[in-house]
């Protein structure tokens, strides 16, 4: 103990440790009304830390070979000790991660979050969200199994529908005419170097956003604020507000331990939820499974290219809804946050999530 504090006093007078800790932990305020859905931030830093560790712990016995990944996947499960454990809590980790991006999202929605001077912090999650798709869709093929890649070769065929570079833009995702060795070698590259790298850049910018401009305070109640700024920076401060640390840490440190419960959870007691039958069996690409669908977060972009009469149309809708989503905060200029007072964008924020779910099992049993 004298040692650590011979360290810390030693790193104090060099540079400042303890006033650094006591600005960002006891000296932070956060509002008194902040709710549990401000946590999920929180939550998704502990889920991809937990998939950067299963994921290296994955890197020592796979081989990224297309003759011999499922074979490795296959050692891992059942000879490596544990290994059974890293994997499915890798699997099913990546989807309870998109399930908390979703929540996340829908949460800063409703509540107004977006809005100025908030909008870098609204870009740059929308863009860490298709990072983590993005990151799903490569890390699915790497078992080349049965079910992952006829799933890949169906969602990198959607890109053949833009006109004129529509093949060439496939040929580029895949590395060749099919799905094989070159696309499995780029998945990989990407999933495991290019997007990690960039995930944990862009994270680093939004958790600066976030810090700098302050935590909004809930658009309920009589302390709810108006979305404004000024002609200079101003910091969002909360003078009545509560210690971050240990106040709000703790119940941070709650919804962490249920999200990994929940983890835990669907791992030991239902992992084929997410890891069906298909994914058991090695890749043929001479035999395509009946029904083949992408992930559940898919479904929704797999059935819109069924509903329009081309896939043309069906991409150009896609690209239009992600284009209103990211650029939304730029749109809605409004100051008004609270919902009871945005009776027109809960409207069609409650339509355009029952629309999303419903076309998605829609895409399920079609």
């Amino acid at each position: 103990m004298t040692m650590m504090k011979r360290a810390v006093d030693w790193l104090d007078v060099r540079l400042g440790v303890r006033e650094l800790w006591e600005e960002n932990t006891s000296g932070y305020l956060v509002p008194r009304n902040i709710n549990a859905w401000y946590s999920l931030g929180t939550v998704l830093l502990a889920l991809f830390g937990l998939q950067f560790l299963t994921g290296i712990l994955l890197l020592i016995h796979y081989v990224p070979d297309t003759e011999k990944a499922f074979g490795s996947v296959e050692t891992i499960v059942n000879a490596v000790p544990y290994g059974w454990l890293i994997r499915n809590l890798h699997a099913v980790g990546s989807n309870l991660i998109v399930v908390v991006l979703l929540l996340h999202m829908l949460s800063v929605l409703f509540m107004g979050s977006y809005k100025r001077p908030r909008e870098l912090t609204w870009l740059s999650g929308f863009i860490l969200f298709n990072l983590g798709l993005g990151l799903c869709l490569t890390g699915y093929l790497l078992p080349w199994s049965q079910l992952s890649f006829w799933a890949t070769t169906v969602a990198t065929d959607a890109a053949g529908a833009v006109p004129v570079i529509g093949p060439k833009l496939v040929e580029f995702l895949r590395g060749a005419p099919s799905v094989g060795a070159p696309t499995l070698g780029r998945f990989f590259a990407l999933h495991v170097v290019v997007l990690p790298g960039a995930l944990m850049g862009l994270v680093g910018f939004h958790l600066f956003c976030v810090r700098r401009c302050g935590i909004s305070v809930p658009p309920f109640g009589k302390d709810a604020k108006p979305a404004r700024v000024g002609t200079v920076f101003d910091h969002e401060k909360h003078p009545g507000g509560i210690p971050f640390f240990p106040n709000y840490t703790a119940e941070e440190a709650a919804m962490v331990c249920f999200a990994l419960a929940v983890l835990v959870a669907v791992t030991f007691f239902a992992p084929q939820i997410f890891i069906p039958l298909d994914a058991l069996e090695p890749a043929n690409p001479f035999v395509t499974p009946e029904h083949i669908k992408p992930e559940w977060y898919f479904l929704w972009a797999y059935q819109t290219l069924k509903i329009f009469p081309s896939k043309l149309i069906g991409l150009a809708a896609q690209g239009a809804l992600m284009t209103f989503l990211a650029l939304l905060p730029f749109i809605d200029r409004g100051e008004e946050r609270r919902p009871a007072k945005r009776p027109l964008f809960v409207t069609c924020y409650v339509l355009g999530l029952l629309l999303l779910i419903g076309i998605s099992i829609w895409g399920r049993y079609s």
